[in-house]
């Protein structure tokens, strides 16, 4: 049994063989009242076990932090005020349910889901199709919508953290305005602020990001000129961290949350960024990073990326040959799935783990 938290609203369900088997309950948060807010999600659970037609195993969620969650432990929440000091709620559900409780970070459980069953599958598929011998085993996963979220996996494995702390990427410098954190450019009030900004109004008066971008490709009235800075002004200062962050893990990189369907606005931008350069102090330039990066989303450059550039080479002394590709490469994509899909299913997947462990 699964949950999606918000602050407004709590949707319970359930998931067998990667498919949602039951259908969505939601139920109103009450995010400023512990007491009402503990026995919502007791309540939705116990709707959606009642519903079932067999036993649940586990329950798998993913909870906002800070929060200690291998222990299940919630501490302060921004959006769920309710919380404060830390409130074990893994333990009293397992207490309540008679089941084991797994919480994660929604960043952690989005990369997870398409490291497990989303674009990682999807793109090795393609190479496999397309006669390459390459295959990934890392990604980065990243969620651009209210707030900048991260996870990593490696080798199949969701990289937590000693603090359970791991990927938070939203609180990376900003390359443009560098006395704050990423996420004040990477998110919906980053693109409304520079919305506002550039046309002179307030960001109260602001439209939201999918107005802006409806702007951007000319389907709404606006300016157009200050709704395409909005988005590729965002997309450089996200570009320059998620280079930052890619440089630690080097694997395929896949964006999903509620800015990514606006990708087309800003997506080149941000590979664009990727692919830039460093200036030493005698003036020469040099790769900022040492891979190159394919916008994955682009069909030339998709079709380049999977096709590679691998060459035979002879082994000294001997007549053996090797295929050998000198350029290394990492690509950048939108989540195929959807942002909550692989949230639900990475959180699906860690319990099954967990248990078989």
């Amino acid at each position: 049994m699964t949950l999606d938290a918000g602050g407004t609203n709590f949707v319970f369900t359930a998931i067998q063989g990667n498919e949602q088997i039951l259908e969505e309950i939601t139920l109103p948060s009450n995010a400023d009242d512990l007491d009402r807010c503990l026995s919502t999600i007791v309540e939705g659970f116990s709707r959606a076990k009642q519903e079932l037609q067999n036993a649940p195993v586990a329950l798998s969620f993913a909870f906002p932090g800070p929060a200690d969650y291998p222990h299940g432990i919630i501490g302060d929440l921004p959006n769920l005020p309710a919380f404060r000091g830390g409130v074990a709620l893994g333990p009293m559900l397992e207490d309540k349910f008679g089941l084991p409780v797994f919480i994660n970070n929604d960043g952690d459980l989005f990369a997870y889901g398409e490291a497990i069953a989303g674009y990682l599958p999807y793109l090795n598929k393609l190479l496999e199709q397309a006669g390459n011998p390459k295959r990934y085993k890392n990604l980065l996963g990243l969620t651009i919508g209210t707030g900048f979220g991260a996870g990593i996996v490696r080798d199949g494995n969701l990289f937590l953290g000693d603090n359970s702390i791991a990927g938070e990427i939203w609180l990376l410098r900003d390359k443009l305005y560098p006395h704050t954190n990423i996420e004040e450019h990477a998110s919906v009030r980053g693109i409304r602020r520079i919305y506002a900004r550039e046309t002179g109004i307030s960001f109260e008066d602001a439209p939201s990001p999918r107005d802006i971008y409806e702007i951007g490709i000319g389907k709404k009235k606006g300016n157009k000129g200050a709704a395409l800075k909005s988005y590729q002004e965002m997309a450089e200062a996200t570009g320059d961290a998620i280079s930052n962050a890619i440089t630690l893990i080097d694997g395929i990189v896949v964006i999903g949350g509620g800015l990514s369907g606006a990708s087309e606005l800003f997506l080149p931008y941000i590979v664009q960024e990727m692919n830039g350069t460093f200036t030493k102090p005698d003036g020469t330039q040099f790769r900022r990073l040492v891979s190159k990066v394919y916008n994955l989303e682009e069909g030339g450059e998709l079709q380049e990326f999977l096709r590679g550039s691998a060459k035979e080479i002879t082994v000294y002394g001997a007549k053996r040959k090797l295929s050998f590709d000198s350029e290394m490469r990492i690509g950048v994509g939108i989540s195929k799935m959807g942002t909550s899909r692989a949230i639900s299913i990475g959180a699906y997947s860690f319990a099954l783990n967990s248990l078989d462990a």
